[in-house]
């Protein structure tokens, strides 16, 4: 009967910690969905609760986004291992036509990512909601490519923007880097 007692006492202190309303800049006020490369839905605000690096990218790109996921992997490299495990990377699709969860498994395994790293696609009314939030600007072009901001973006766990870095190669920017460990260092 203690035990019992004892866990509902956590779980009453415990509960205004899930509650707190999320800060007005979070990009997590969105309400989008996505599906993650495993197929399962995944919402957008269930990203809440961990620093971020976020990108957009899609997975028919043979220029910039391959540079993306090579930026973010040179980031992730030259953290330590208690950094890397605090930090998510999430790699959102801005093409949820052709990017389908076979498609991102078969990016994440060419790429060779690391374990942890989140693909997901979002249903196509919500991916310009995302690259809105995240300012990434796109448009299709008629060959079926898509020009698009080629950014990481940090977020911190509760979803607010704290550093944009533009990627223009496939090693991490070291001002960028900075930022993240920074943020990492934090409550």
């Amino acid at each position: 009967m203690k035990i019992a007692s004892l866990f509902l006492s956590l779980l009453v202190l415990a509960a205004p910690l899930r509650a707190q309303p999320l800060p007005g800049d979070s990009v997590y006020h969105l309400q989008a969905s996505t599906q993650a490369a495993d197929g399962q839905p995944v919402a957008w605000s269930s990203l809440r609760g961990q620093p971020r690096v976020v990108s957009m990218f899609y997975t028919n790109c043979h220029l910039m986004c391959p540079l993306i996921i090579e930026n973010a992997k040179s980031l992730q490299k030259q953290l330590t291992s208690a950094e890397r495990k605090r930090l998510g990377v999430v790699m959102v699709s801005l093409d949820p036509a052709r990017d389908t969860p076979s498609a991102m498994q078969d990016v994440a395994r060419r790429h060779r990512v690391p374990d942890g790293w989140r693909f997901l696609t979002p249903a196509a009314d919500d991916v310009r909601a995302i690259a809105s939030v995240l300012d990434v600007r796109y448009r299709f072009r008629d060959d079926g490519s898509i020009n698009h901001t080629s950014v990481l973006v940090l977020l911190d766990a509760d979803g607010r923007v704290r550093a944009r870095s533009e990627v223009t190669g496939a090693a991490a920017d070291p001002q960028f880097l900075t930022q993240v460990k920074a943020l990492l260092a934090g409550p």
